[in-house]
C-alpha cells in the first residue's frame, strides 16, 4: 500500500508587495503548507507584509534584522545601489536567516516573490546567482514566480514541489502578475515602490553624517534618524527635532538617562531630544532652535521647558529665524 504523499512545508520571504503575496499563492495552489516570515528594522516598515499575512490568512513571522543591516552597512560584500543601499547583501542575508529558521522549524524550502529582471540591479540573472550562492541554501531556494527560468531545486526533484504548476515569468512587464491577482482574488495591494530608506538619498546622507561621527554600531542612535529634523551643533551634539505630534512623542519615548529633552510651554512647538549632550554652548544653541520652531506668531517670548537628570527648567527665550539653524541642519 502506497503511503499519502508529504505536504511539503515552506517560509515565504513576504514583504507585502504583489509578488510576493502571488508567491504565496503559487505555492498553496498546489497544496503546500506556506508560513510568511518578514525583516524588521528602522529603515523599513513591515506593516504592509502584516496587511498581506492578513489578507492571505497565514503565520508570519516577524525577525529583527536591524543588527544584520548595520553590519551590511559597514562591510557590503557587493557594494551599495544609487544611495546606501547594499541591496544585493541585505536580500541575500534575508534569505540566509530565513534558510535558518527553515531548519530549525522542519521547513522544506525557503521561497521568494522574485522575478527575473524585473529589476535591472537586483533581479537580473547575475544577482539572483549570487543571492542564491551567499545565502547558501543548498538547492533549497525557490523562486516559484520565474522557476521554470532556473535550475530545478532540491524539493522539486524530490518530489515534494510539482514544478509543473510553477511559472516563468521575467521582464518588468506587470500585466501578467495583475492577471494573477485576479485568478487569485487578489482585490489590494501596494504599489511596487521600493519602501526603504536607505535607497533615498537624502536619507543616506544623514546616515553617512551619522557614520562619521557616531558610527553605526548604537542601533539607538541609528534608529534616532527615521525621526524629525537633525542638526549637527557646533560643539558635536545632534539635535534632533520633531515634525509633528508623532514625533515628539517618539523622542520623548526614547530619551535615556543622560539624554537632554526640550519641548516648547507657552506655544505649540516641537520637542528637542539632545543624545548625550556634553556642552552648555550646545544646549543654549538647542534651546534657542526648539523655540525657534515653536509656534511664535502671536507672542515676542517662547518658554521652552528643559529637562535633564532628573530636573526640569524652564527659560523665556527671544525666538531667532529659522534661518539661523540652517548651517547646522544634516
Amino acid at each position: 500500500m502506497t503511503g499519502e504523499k508529504r505536504i511539503g512545508r515552506g517560509l515565504s520571504l513576504l514583504s507585502g508587495g504583489l509578488d510576493s503575496r502571488l508567491a504565496v499563492c503559487v505555492l498553496r495552489k498546489q497544496g503546500l503548507h506556506v508560513e510568511g516570515v518578514v525583516f524588521n528594522s528602522p529603515f523599513f516598515s513591515i506593516r504592509s507584509a502584516k496587511e498581506a499575512a492578513a489578507q492571505l490568512d497565514i503565520p508570519l513571522h516577524i525577525v529583527d534584522f536591524t543588527n544584520d543591516i548595520l553590519e551590511l552597512l559597514k562591510h557590503p560584500k557587493h557594494g551599495f545601489g544609487g544611495a546606501m543601499n547594499p541591496c544585493i547583501d541585505c536580500h541575500a542575508r534575508m534569505i540566509l536567516r530565513a534558510g535558518e529558521m527553515m531548519t530549525q522549524m522542519g521547513f522544506d524550502f525557503v521561497a521568494t516573490g522574485e522575478v527575473m529582471g524585473q529589476r535591472p540591479m537586483s533581479q537580473n540573472r547575475q544577482s539572483l546567482d549570487i543571492v542564491r550562492r551567499d545565502s547558501t541554501l543548498e538547492g533549497r531556494l525557490l523562486r516559484p514566480l520565474s522557476a521554470l527560468l532556473l535550475e530545478p531545486t532540491i524539493p522539486e526533484q524530490e518530489g515534494i514541489i510539482d514544478r509543473t504548476q510553477l511559472l516563468g515569468l521575467s521582464g518588468r512587464s506587470r500585466k501578467p502578475q495583475i492577471a494573477l491577482a485576479k485568478e487569485f482574488g487578489l482585490t489590494s495591494w501596494p504599489s511596487p515602490a521600493g519602501g526603504c530608506m536607505l535607497t533615498e538619498k537624502g536619507f543616506a546622507h544623514r546616515l553617512q553624517e551619522e557614520a562619521a561621527h557616531e558610527g553605526l554600531d548604537s542601533v539607538f542612535t541609528v534608529k534616532l534618524l527615521v525621526h524629525g529634523r537633525h542638526f549637527r551643533l557646533p560643539d558635536g551634539t545632534r539635535a534632533v527635532v520633531g515634525r509633528d505630534a508623532a514625533d515628539n512623542a517618539s523622542l520623548k519615548g526614547m530619551k535615556r538617562d543622560g539624554d537632554v529633552l526640550l519641548h516648547t510651554v507657552s506655544v505649540p512647538g516641537p520637542t528637542v531630544l539632545l543624545p548625550d549632550c556634553q556642552s552648555e554652548a550646545d544646549l543654549q544653541l538647542a534651546s534657542q532652535l526648539c523655540a525657534a520652531y515653536g509656534d511664535r506668531a502671536k507672542v515676542a517670548n517662547v518658554t521652552v521647558k528643559v529637562i535633564r537628570n532628573g530636573t526640569e527648567q524652564e527659560i523665556a527665550i527671544v525666538p531667532p529665524e529659522r534661518e539661523t539653524f540652517r548651517q547646522w541642519m544634516i
